[in-house]
């Protein structure tokens, strides 16, 4: 074939290739077989005209663009074989000659994989990380727990105090004006929450059920209304409620309250202190895996990261994350009006992490090249069936959403993740 790729820049350059004249007849041959169905001519059935006619009659060079369209995947993919690149876009073709008799050549730009230099990534020492369950632990645990047993009791002509609960009526006004959204009824609100805008909570400390007063508050700057965006506003409220919280006490019949399985408190604790452990060894060890594998990829050098692979992340995320909202009921115009936000946002949020991402992705498939890891077909069953267990999906289904080379790939980047992972110390 005589695949040639010229770079023109730090990972972009145009790959040059022919499309020989067994291609090009394959190419010809179907796409003949796909117009002439709809051909008729005087002498031969609908669909039935011969090549030889047909070429007589509209010229062979009629069917030459359907027949690069036929075969140019695969020529492609073979030239890109054969010229010992990996693109991480899609090729921008050109035809630079289609002359009868002769093979087809073609140019393609594309961006390519940027080259990656790899530093320490085997035997890293990563920050010793904590372990220890202490009585403080424990104690937060119970607090949590009494957080949650707490009831709500009505305070008598007793003024609301921070962490109290109160039942509001309130409309909102910006410049004598009332804005959508700034209207509510019967709502309970947690003081010192922080869930409404800043300085609006802190105004109701002090008063008590039945007052009416006006809240005074300013919009942050980023708040995603722009219209109310850094504006004075005034809030009516009137208060309906008082409710304090009263936490149960901290003795055997609370225990049994919050777990059935034990009868005394010291058998809470003693089963909160157990559980405490358990995940605080399974953070520390998640701990020192991240960190040890951020330092291969800060230990690594690439060149240069092309835009479109950090865009490309992007939107695998965006993509995902929308799909998980669908999964609830939620469809994406239905968050972005619930959110208040736009594509463009999400965009935006998950472009911080993308490039991260990236990185981590190429550094991880350098140290699976480096290694050589081989896979087995054994390997290979055993991922599918792993795939098919945790997506509760048929194998049959796994297996036409993947093939055999992605799933290697997956394999290869697990090894290469394991080989950071197990051999980092913690110091």
């Amino acid at each position: 074939m005589s695949a040639k790729f010229e770079k023109k820049g730090t990972n972009e350059g145009v790959l040059t290739f022919e499309v020989n004249q067994d291609s090009i007849e394959k190419g010809l041959k179907i796409a003949f077989n796909r117009v002439k169905k709809d051909i008729s001519v005087p002498g031969f059935r609908k669909g039935k005209i011969s090549r030889q006619v047909f070429n007589k009659m509209y010229g062979e060079e009629s069917l030459y663009e359907d027949a690069l369209n036929a075969v140019l995947p695969d020529i492609y993919e073979a030239a890109v074989k054969e010229a010992g690149i990996d693109p991480v876009s899609q090729p921008k073709i050109d035809v630079t000659s289609m002359e009868k008799g002769k093979p087809w050549e073609i140019t393609a730009e594309v961006t390519v994989k940027p080259e990656v230099t790899l530093g320490e990534y085997k035997n890293l020492t990563v920050e010793k990380q904590d372990r220890e369950v202490t009585e403080a632990d424990v104690n937060e645990r119970l607090t949590s727990e009494q957080e949650r047993q707490a009831e709500l009791v009505l305070k008598e002509d007793t003024a609301a105090e921070n962490g109290d609960t109160v039942v509001i009526d309130f409309e909102g006004f910006k410049e004598g004006e009332a804005f959508e959204g700034g209207k509510g009824e019967n709502h309970s609100l947690e003081l010192g929450s922080g869930s409404f805008i800043p300085g609006f909570e802190e105004q109701l400390i002090g008063k008590k059920a039945g007052e009416e007063l006006e809240v005074k508050v300013t919009f942050p700057a980023e708040y995603q209304a722009e219209d109310l965006a850094g504006a004075d506003a005034v809030f009516n409220v009137k208060i309906h409620e008082v409710k304090a919280k009263e936490l149960p006490e901290l003795d055997d019949e609370f225990a049994k309250d919050v777990d059935s399985e034990v009868e005394t408190l010291d058998e809470l604790k003693e089963k909160f202190r157990k559980e405490l452990a358990e995940s605080k060894v399974t953070a520390a060890e998640e701990a020192v895996k991240e960190a040890a594998i951020k330092q291969a990829v800060e230990n690594a050098e690439i060149t240069e990261l092309p835009g479109v692979m950090v865009h490309d992340e992007v939107h695998r995320s965006m993509d995902q994350f929308l799909n998980n909202m669908q999964q609830q009921g939620v469809s994406p115009e239905m968050y972005y009006q619930l959110t208040g936000t736009t594509e463009e946002d999400l965009h935006k949020q998950f472009e911080a992490e993308a490039e991260d991402r990236t990185k981590t992705n190429l550094v991880i498939e350098a140290i699976a090249d480096a290694e050589g890891f081989e896979v087995s077909e054994e390997e290979i069953t055993a991922e599918l069936t792993s795939l098919t267990e945790q997506y509760n999906m048929e194998i049959d289904a796994v297996r036409k959403a993947l093939t055999d080379e992605m799933l290697a790939h997956d394999i290869k980047m697990k090894k290469a993740l394991d080989v950071i992972t197990d051999t980092a110390k913690e110091a």
